[in-house]
């Protein structure tokens, strides 16, 4: 259903795996899918790329026979472990990314797409109502325009309009987003880390005390003397993350 593997050095491929649903998540899959992020975590991974098997990302949640707070309680863990400032997330997308789907993408800081894949919040056709962040974080990642469109109008994106608004940052296939997360996972952790976590909380004070402190570990880190250090001798770091 949800299936793990490494994927390179520092990288984790995690694959929603319910082909005769496209993907679309019940109360299991998203739990299991949190699970999966939290051992990512624990096991120090750099880089989480996401996907879904069979030629789709997600194609929403499937709701059948399940309490509605029950579902949306797993899904906010998951969507909170994806937003987690330790990792860099990342977003395969291609076939139908709708509803949760797009929620999983808005939650991750990368998403590669395809030009065919079909990016949408269809929820005004379902009487359904998504959540305050991932209404946020379309807006700012799409444009409010786009936003709206997709939230009121249930219009949804090609692959190639989404980039072009900047809620796709690339254009590509799996591979190519697994290309870009090995590059990734060879920078160093605590600078991403703390730009996470700057990022995510860019609406917020100036002076946000774990933003400064994230910054100082950076500063303060081996991986600083290691950088400093490979720039002098001309050769690639190696970061460890302390």
């Amino acid at each position: 259903m949800i299936v793990a593997e490494a994927a390179g050095t520092g990288v984790t491929l995690v694959t929603i795996d319910r082909q005769e649903r496209r993907n679309a998540v019940d109360l299991d899959a998203v739990t299991a899918l949190g699970d999966q992020l939290e051992a990512a975590l624990a096991a120090g991974t750099r880089v989480v790329v996401l996907n879904g098997a069979g030629g789709h990302f997600c194609a929403g949640a499937d709701l059948a026979g399940v309490e509605q707070d029950v579902f949306v309680g797993a899904l906010n863990r998951t969507l909170g472990l994806l937003r987690e400032p330790a990792l860099v997330t990342m977003a395969a997308i291609s076939g139908a990314c709708l509803g949760a789907g797009t929620q999983f993408a808005v939650c991750c800081d990368l998403r590669v797409a395809t030009s065919g894949a079909s990016i949408g919040v269809p929820a005004a056709k379902l009487g359904l109502a998504v959540d305050h962040e991932t209404i946020r974080r379309l807006a700012a990642f799409a444009g409010e325009g786009t936003a709206r469109a997709m939230l009121l109008a249930a219009d949804e994106l090609d692959g190639t309009a989404a980039h072009r608004t900047g809620l796709v940052q690339r254009l590509g296939d799996l591979d190519a987003a697994l290309a870009w997360a090995g590059s990734i996972a060879e920078l160093a952790p605590l600078t991403i880390a703390a730009h996470k976590l700057g990022l995510e909380r860019a609406g917020g004070r100036a002076d946000d005390p774990d933003v400064d402190a994230a910054r100082r570990r950076a500063w303060s880190s081996d991986d600083l003397q290691e950088g400093l250090a490979a720039f002098r001798e001309r050769r690639p770091p190696h970061f460890r993350g302390t």
